[in-house]
């Protein structure tokens, strides 16, 4: 039997209004998946109403807690469960993300930019497709640089906006400096397994700018981005590939805000 090593490092409950299935499911479905652990990282609480249909309400931030707690104490000894959030990063709410995460001990925080909100897209889009991605990625830089993330989420989302604007070569040098900001603090950026179920069908980011990272020797966390207990690990096996074919030979994780590493080929071992 293999020893499990993997965390599903991204994964949501029913508070973000857009996720089904209950934490104790979803930590069932990574002890059926060969994974070590699970951390939870629903979409954060945000002050004044911003992109409230899709994430908590500020008052239920307690009941988050709360629940991931209970499925901690239910899984002890046959998952590890831990506390973490995906918490967006919109200019100006620096603050209240800081305070935010300081409230309850975090294993895991990923940034994300979510160039579709609604209070994002009427401050930065002016109807120009391309300026807007240029946009996204300077956000996702200063993401990196404000020091409030372990990992940035899903690092080339903004193609799934308006797919027939997205053309790689045209924005490569924006990706480029951006990746090298990125770079510099040390932040970890994520392969996400869920692009695949998106509009360009390829995990987040692309197998190019996947090795654009590697050259710069940025630390990658894989995760499913899990909104159905189906999706719990979902993949896993095949980022792990396209890890090795970008030249990577280490995967990383979070526990304690602390980034581990695990090999890759005992990654794949790992899995049930």
């Amino acid at each position: 039997m293999p020893v499990p090593l993997l965390y599903e490092s991204h994964s949501h409950t029913p508070l973000c209004k857009h996720a089904t299935g209950e934490p104790v499911e979803y930590a069932a479905a990574a002890a059926a998946r060969g994974l070590k652990g699970i951390i939870f990282t629903c979409h954060c609480p945000l002050p004044d109403g911003i992109s409230a249909p899709v994430r908590m309400a500020p008052e239920q931030y307690e009941e988050y807690v709360a629940m991931i707690g209970l499925a901690r104490e239910q899984f002890a000894g046959r998952v590890d469960v831990r506390l973490g959030l995906e918490s967006d990063y919109f200019p100006g709410l620096e603050g209240w993300l800081e305070q935010l995460h300081a409230r309850h001990p975090l294993h895991h925080v990923l940034g994300s930019v979510h160039m579709q909100v609604p209070e994002y897209k009427a401050r930065y889009f002016r109807g120009d497709w391309f300026e807007y991605q240029q946009t996204y990625f300077q956000h996702l830089a200063q993401s990196a640089e404000c020091g409030l993330f372990d990992t940035l989420a899903h690092p080339d989302l903004v193609k799934n906006e308006a797919p027939a604007e997205w053309n790689f070569a045209r924005i490569r040098p924006f990706i480029e400096r951006a990746l090298d900001r990125i770079a510099a603090t040390g932040v970890a950026m994520e392969l996400n397994t869920s692009g695949l179920q998106k509009a360009i069908s390829e995990m987040n980011p692309s197998p190019t700018m996947l090795g654009l990272m590697r050259e710069r020797g940025i630390p990658v966390v894989i995760g499913a981005d899990a909104h159905a207990v189906r999706r719990v690990g979902a993949d896993y096996g095949n980022a792990l590939r396209l890890l090795q074919a970008a030249g990577y030979k280490e995967v990383s994780y979070f526990l304690e805000r602390k980034r581990r590493t695990i090999p890759i080929t005992d990654a794949l071992a790992s899995l049930a």
